[in-house]
């Protein structure tokens, strides 16, 4: 009996040291395990985080066509080079970014390279883009790798001679294209810093508030407003008093406009409505509070032109009269008597810069095609206006737009119908 426990306790021996040496133990798998299960869970969080970073950045909004799947590419950009038609950020390794990497995505935000060391096109805000960390565009690229893979093949770029000969997108770039990730501002706040990178960086606000050469470059003030690209609409500057700033607004209402789409000052419409509901809704309490201080204290630029108001002549004032009756008609049951609008309804028009934007743009779509809020979790069935194309004609918008533009002491120049006849036929 005792050799026979002898015997065992030797052959237990030879087996520890065996399973020893093979590395394993009891406590090196459960090591291993819970190390597993460390990074099973880092990743999650890490995914999770790249599905905000993404919904802030907008990604889903440019790389889905209409009607399409999500993040698989084929939305049509139009610019004045040519037709841009967004690629499949799918995992799919075929059509997809599936045989990317950390490294090739981060080259693409950071650097503007493709996976093959290609120069892209600015149509791709890289230029805002690079500013975004390092650690942000992981976690981004985690997240995208984590989506179902969609095989699908989109259209390739048509863009105009000579800007389809790529190496011109090397003088680009030295000219107009600075590298380089968000620096702090000493002397500023964590939260006005956060702000600004969200602005600057991963939002690329620039990218449509902003007025363009004909290469496609950003020009003149920063946020300073411009039209946006292959699109018949204005984005108004986010510094002057006279169209967009917020520099005199409370801290709340910026917040409240950014997640929700309205607020007692303004409301959203157009491509800034989809913005709010694909994108900034989303935006964590804190992060919206960054971007709203850091928008508040964007530097006051001088006063844009409203275009230049009409004098007082018998003719203008029969124009003017001509577009109250037409006001009454079709407009004030909503936006009352005196332009006064209604609280979370209906905008004011009153006082309401909007309206007399130098650039007419916006309130021409906004009659033809009617003004749309976002919808939001906070405002899931929010109030619109119905298009009017088919029941006024283009001399009668003109007229009642003029009306606006000059009552309840707005002043903004007068509309004529050719204006109107170029949105209707999405003339730019």
């Amino acid at each position: 009996m005792k050799r026979s426990v002898i015997s065992a306790a030797v052959v237990g021996l030879i087996l520890a040291v065996f399973l020893v040496s093979i590395g394993f133990s009891p406590v090196s798998e459960k090591s291993a395990v819970a190390k597993l299960e460390d990074n099973i869970v880092e990743q999650q969080v890490q995914q999770a985080r790249g599905a905000y970073l993404a919904h802030i950045g907008n990604c889903m909004g440019c790389h889905t066509g209409q009607n399409g799947q999500p993040y698989a590419g084929g939305h049509i950009l139009e610019t004045p080079i040519g037709t841009f038609i967004t690629p499949n950020i799918t995992p799919d390794q075929q059509t997809g970014i599936g045989l990317w990497n950390e490294e090739d995505f981060w080259r693409a935000l950071h650097e503007g390279k493709g996976r093959n060391g290609d120069l892209l096109y600015p149509a791709f805000p890289y230029t805002e883009y690079t500013r975004i960390t390092r650690e942000d565009s992981n976690a981004i690229f985690a997240y995208l790798q984590s989506l179902p893979s969609i095989q699908q093949q989109n259209p390739p770029n048509q863009i105009h001679f000579p800007f389809n000969f790529r190496p011109l997108i090397y003088i680009w770039r030295a000219l107009y294209f600075e590298q380089g990730i968000y620096q702090p501002e000493v002397g500023k706040s964590d939260e006005w810093n956060r702000g600004a990178y969200l602005v600057q960086g991963l939002g690329h606000c620039n990218a449509c508030h902003t007025t363009r050469n004909p290469l496609g470059a950003s020009q003149g003030e920063i946020l300073g407003g411009g039209q946006l690209m292959g699109s018949n609409w204005y984005a108004p500057s986010l510094t002057s008093l006279q169209e967009a700033s917020t520099s005199d607004w409370p801290i709340h209402e910026i917040v409240q406009l950014l997640t929700v789409g309205l607020s007692s000052r303004a409301i959203t419409t157009g491509p800034m409505a989809a913005v709010v509901s694909q994108s900034l809704q989303h935006l964590s309490k804190d992060d919206a509070h960054a971007m709203a201080v850091y928008l508040q204290s964007l530097p006051k630029t001088a006063p844009h032109s409203r275009g230049i108001a009409p004098e007082l002549t018998e003719e203008v004032d029969r124009q003017l009269q001509h577009g109250h009756k037409i006001y009454e008609t079709h407009c004030q049951d909503c936006h009352g008597s005196f332009g006064q609008g209604a609280p979370g309804a209906y905008p004011p028009l009153a006082g309401n810069r909007s309206v007399t934007l130098a650039s007419p743009i916006n309130v021409i779509r906004s009659i033809l095609y009617g003004g749309y809020a976002p919808v939001t979790a906070s405002n899931p069935r929010p109030y619109g206006m119905p298009p009017f194309a088919h029941i006024l004609n283009d001399e009668e918008i003109a007229l009642v737009l003029s009306y606006i533009r000059n009552a309840w002491g707005n002043r903004g120049s007068i509309i004529t119908s050719v204006q109107v006849d170029r949105s209707r036929k999405g003339a730019q």
